[in-house]
């Protein structure tokens, strides 16, 4: 008994250590990219209306959720996805998206973490239950937020996914994360 409960602990502690292998910590070069220069795109005029917009609009959980479902059943970009896009706040993501090789996506959420802007398509509407929004978010503080380093089978690249607050003077009323090719960034 205790050399079977010695190889399952064993073999969980592996497994641990692996997966933690596995999981790579972004370069300094995207935290500087991150503090030094994206933390300022969640201060620009075009944003911060588009989100005290959307944030004024006062949608309940239920009817994100609905929309997320909406979205997600939908193939192709609908005329709801579209305005996100060439909306004004979008059409500023989508100038930014262009500025720099290494900006794969870029979108804007308000403060439940529905989108309100885009560069492209999201896979959901709502990203209110993923670390993106609630680190950057902050619960209303607004933090900078850095996630791992992922290949993508799709892009086959390596990327990881920057989000930052859109401030309102002193507080968080929203966020944006920037989907970056690590390779790309000099």
């Amino acid at each position: 008994m205790k050399k079977s409960l010695s190889l399952v602990l064993g073999a969980l502690l592996l497994m641990g250590t692996i997966s933690a292998v596995w999981a790579e910590e972004a370069p300094q070069k995207i935290k500087d990219l991150a503090q030094n220069q994206l933390a300022a795109v969640g201060k620009e005029a075009v944003i911060v209306e588009a989100v005290k917009a959307e944030n004024a609009k006062g949608k309940t959980p239920a009817q994100i959720k609905e929309m997320d479902a909406k979205w997600m059943a939908t193939p192709g970009v609908s005329p709801e996805m579209k305005a996100l896009m060439e909306s004004a706040c979008g059409k500023f993501l989508g100038s930014l998206q262009k500025s720099s090789p290494y900006f794969l996506e870029i979108f804007v959420m308000d403060n439940q973490g529905a989108n309100v802007a885009m560069t492209d398509k999201t896979s959901d509407y709502w990203q209110g239950d993923e670390a993106k929004f609630q680190k950057s978010f902050n619960g209303g503080s607004g933090a900078v937020f850095v996630d791992e380093v992922k290949f993508d089978e799709s892009s086959q690249a390596y990327l990881v996914q920057v989000s930052v607050p859109v401030m309102d003077g002193d507080k968080a009323i929203g966020a944006i994360t920037f989907g970056i090719d690590v390779d790309r960034v000099k």
